[in-house]
């Protein structure tokens, strides 16, 4: 039996399902935990193809499972769909014009994400009933992987228990699976309250939660030279105490990320903070109150899901681009900064072996690189909350491009590319490489097993929640 052919014949006949998945979740453009209409087409996509649903996962309105077929292997594929504030975008449109009615949008390109990841289950449930082969697959609906941990409720809550393996994919301008680390993230607020008081009349009866924020910024700053490299520590003001400098700000608030390798690591920078805090508050006589408001797992790659999916991405190949898509990358490469435009150019021309002039009429990403264990080494400065999976089960995820190179996530450029031709076909290329990458499992369970013992080997068995008992999702959002 020809897997692949069985697969690619069944995500070509889902095609306009899964693309136009993509264009729905992309117009509904929803934040994390508010993806009512974004969830309910996928699950509607699904539940018409047979799968059966079970909805609010760990509590949650907008997360589900679905379910096809029975016994062992059991073979996961994780999907998202939650847009970014701030980010609306006119689909294809080269200049920053917001799409009419959105404030949101699908920057980091979870719209896809999620039609991709559905179309994947699709495919390796026609492998099944093709086959015949006993196994169970199961998609997984994440919400809130930009702001709220959605699969870290979700692994708290020991939904993930009893899968064998786990797939799944993210738009990028690359196609690559994503055998890299990833950092752990502590997310966290604190809150400074001191006394009001005219500023000039009486300033000696004020206390300032503003100044306790500043001094709290410095201490940061200053402690940054004394943290590992690989660590990345963010801050924003979400109160700043009022808008008049008269009045001695008696309220004011930051929220902090704190990244690091390991989440022990970022568990120890988030102490140091702590005691920052404290003494700006002590400084200023204010009073701080810290909220852990969750965090993420850093992701381990697992060689043998690696090696599995990224054999079946070389197989199936990378996004098939078609004129319609390269016209639409054509505007995007016109507005790049002219010596990043040179750059990408010339490193996308040799990747691709055709001149610079040719690529510049076809500037889309189409090769896939391999998996080299050497990736797992390096360590991408950037978290997910697919590192809590990736505790719990072996895991592997891949990217497909859905822009032409050197697109940024979180920008209007993504959202723009996205949403359009370009990013179905990226659907379409995740589909196919996840789709033969669990039929794979589902022929050779052992596979499976050899990966357990990968992931038992680095971890112990030992998984640990960032996320506080005392914290539910609506805190999180």
């Amino acid at each position: 039996m020809d897997n692949a052919q069985i697969i690619r014949d069944a995500v070509r006949e889902k095609a306009q399902i899964i693309t136009g998945l993509n264009r729905a979740v992309w117009e509904y453009a929803e934040l994390g935990y508010q993806e009512t209409k974004s969830a309910a087409a996928i699950i509607k996509a699904l539940e018409d193809d047979g799968f059966t649903v079970t909805k609010e996962l760990a509590g949650i309105p907008t997360a589900f499972k679905a379910v096809w077929g029975s016994g062992s292997p059991v073979v996961g594929i994780l999907g998202e769909y939650d847009a970014l504030p701030g980010l609306s975008q006119k689909a294809g449109t080269a200049e920053p014009v917001p799409d009419e009615g959105h404030t949101t949008g699908h920057g980091c390109g979870h719209c896809a994400l999620g039609a991709g990841a559905a179309g994947a289950a699709m495919a390796a449930k026609a492998y099944l009933e093709q086959s015949g082969k006993t196994g169970t697959l199961v998609f997984f609906g994440c919400p809130a992987e930009e702001q709220g941990f959605g699969k870290g409720f979700m692994a708290k809550a020991r939904c993930f228990d009893g899968v064998d393996m786990m797939f799944t994919w993210h738009p990028a301008d690359q196609n690559v699976p994503m055998g890299t680390r990833m950092v752990a993230n502590y997310k966290v607020r604190f809150d400074f309250t001191g006394i009001s008081a005219h500023a000039g009349a009486a300033p000696e009866k004020g206390r300032s939660a503003l100044d306790a924020c500043e001094l709290m910024n410095v201490g940061v700053n200053y402690m940054r030279e004394h943290v590992i490299s690989d660590a990345r520590i963010h801050y924003a003001y979400l109160d700043n105490g009022g808008e008049a400098p008269n009045v001695v700000q008696d309220h004011a608030s930051l929220l902090y990320f704190m990244r690091a390798p390991k989440l022990a690591q970022s568990s120890e920078i988030l102490a140091r903070i702590k005691k920052i805090a404290q003494g700006a508050a002590l400084m200023t006589e204010t009073e701080v109150k810290v909220r852990v408001l969750g965090g993420l797992s850093d992701v381990i790659p697992t060689p043998t899901a690696f090696q599995v999916l990224s054999d079946a991405y070389v197989e199936m190949g990378g996004p098939e681009f078609d004129e319609e898509d390269y016209a639409i990358a054509r505007k995007f490469l016109a507005i790049l900064p002219e010596d990043a435009k040179k750059a990408m150019v010339q490193k996308m021309a040799v990747l691709h072996k055709m001149t610079p002039e040719e690529f510049e009429k076809r500037p889309l990403n189409s090769v896939v690189i391999p998996y080299s264990p050497l990736m797992r080494q390096k360590v991408l400065t950037a978290s997910s909350d697919v590192g809590d999976v990736s505790y719990l089960v072996p895991t592997a995820q891949l990217t497909a491009s859905a822009a032409i190179p050197g697109t940024g996530h979180h920008t209007w450029q993504y959202t723009a590319q996205v949403g359009t031709s370009i990013g179905g076909k990226a659907c379409l290329a995740a589909a196919k490489a996840i789709g033969l990458a669990c039929t794979r499992i589902f022929d050779d369970p052992a596979l499976a097993d050899q990966a357990k013992k990968e992931l038992l080997e680095e971890t112990g068995g030992v998984y640990v929640s960032p996320i506080p008992d005392d914290l539910t999702y609506v805190d999180a959002m």
